[in-house]
């Protein structure tokens, strides 16, 4: 602010600015003296006006999606850490990683997730969720986009080997809970399979049984087929479910790897048109299914379970 200073008498009194009214002050007088006067301003008036186009800021280019060779995605879980055999169909396999490469997605995977004794998740089933997840991660390692891995429940398995429907949801409800903690994503066999068209499920390729795929239904059916009639007809049943079943599966996923726990010898029962890649299942040497451990599980039925609740929250990840 301004202030007054009393001078002596016969001196007037004299106002002293602040800094910042000096500052003013003197923006304004150097204003009027750069104020052109009316020679200079028709001189300036005269001259041709030229509109520059405004400067385009520099932006740093953004520089390309490195690009992978598929191979080297292929063999990152191609490997015996996670394969028990070789895979079916490579070629096919290696052409739809390249096409999830081309446009910049992930490598699609897809498996059954069956029910065995257990209605709640166990230390199994975290393990493999755990060791999928590591073969997920191996992917992402190499290639930014990394791998989709669904789970397909097995609800229709389940049915025919005589669990209660009560339980059967409930243990694919806590198997679903524990994937999605990982970034899979599941469906159910039996939603897949009622939206297969009539005409192409009844098509006529099905009247041949393997017979030494069905030899190896008919012994797992010995010990966890509790349906009607004897296991060999459980066996038979099943199979002819899975000539419907691989169908709407191959239909449902048509550019997926099929993963399965299972071998070669099992062949048949998979989407003919899909790649395979057998995988092991808890850890590398170990092919068992997880639903079916422990060995000595008890069956849990609607009203009585036996299971021993696992939290796949605290669970170790690999």
């Amino acid at each position: 602010m301004s202030k007054v200073e009393m001078q002596g008498a016969g001196h007037p009194a004299r106002l002293s600015l602040s800094d910042d009214q000096a500052t003013f002050s003197d923006h304004i007088a150097s204003r009027r003296l750069l104020s052109p006067d009316a020679s200079t301003a028709a001189a300036i008036s005269e001259r041709p006006f030229e509109i520059k186009p405004p400067a385009v800021p520099h932006h740093r280019k953004i520089a390309p999606e490195k690009r992978i060779a598929p191979e080297k995605v292929l063999q990152s879980f191609n490997t015996w850490h996670f394969k028990r055999e070789q895979p079916g169909d490579p070629r096919l396999m290696l052409e739809i990683v390249a096409q999830a490469i081309s446009v910049r997605e992930p490598i699609p995977f897809v498996l059954y997730w069956g029910k065995g004794p257990r209605c709640r998740l166990g230390e199994p089933d975290v393990a493999c969720l755990n060791f999928l997840a590591s073969l997920g991660k191996r992917v992402r390692e190499l290639y930014e986009h990394g791998a989709a891995i669904k789970l397909i429940f097995t609800d229709t398995h389940a049915e025919l080997n005589g669990h209660p429907r009560e339980t059967i949801e409930r243990y694919f409800a806590d198997v679903d809970a524990a994937a999605r903690e990982r970034g899979f994503e599941s469906c159910w066999l039996g939603q897949l399979t009622r939206a297969l068209d009539t005409a192409v499920a009844g098509a006529p390729d099905d009247g041949v049984v393997a017979e030494e795929a069905l030899s190896q239904l008919a012994a797992g059916a010995m010990k966890w087929y509790r349906g009607e009639g004897t296991a060999e007809q459980g066996a038979l049943k099943y199979y002819r479910m899975n000539m419907v079943e691989r169908r709407a599966v191959e239909l449902a996923f048509p550019r997926s790897i099929f993963v399965t726990f299972n071998g070669s010898k099992m062949r048949e029962l998979f989407p003919k048109s899909l790649p395979i890649f057998y995988m092991y299942s808890l850890r590398r040497g170990v092919s068992v299914k997880p639903w079916f451990l422990p060995a000595d599980a008890a069956r849990c039925e609607a009203s009585t379970c036996h299971c021993v609740p696992v939290d796949a929250e605290r669970a170790d990840r690999s």
